[in-house]
């Protein structure tokens, strides 16, 4: 019952992302940041569990990223 319980949490707790814009004249920190995410190409798409910290990540760069919503079922 609990692992039933746990793999619903872990399939709605994701958020995923895509770099769309290049962080060449961005500060440095905001290079840290990309870095930090996970990123490492233009145009990828990551997953990464939808907490605070990486919600508050995405905010500092959203001129760099953009969330990609669920397709709807």
């Amino acid at each position: 019952m609990a692992a039933i319980q746990q793999a619903k949490t872990a399939a709605a707790g994701n958020i995923r992302l895509q770099w769309v814009r290049s962080a060449i004249c961005s500060p440095v920190k905001h290079k840290a940041v990309i870095k930090g995410l996970g990123f490492t190409r233009l145009n990828q798409i990551i997953e990464r569990p939808d907490t605070p910290s990486i919600r508050g990540m995405a905010q500092k760069v959203r001129h760099l990223v953009v969330v990609i919503e669920p397709a709807a079922k």
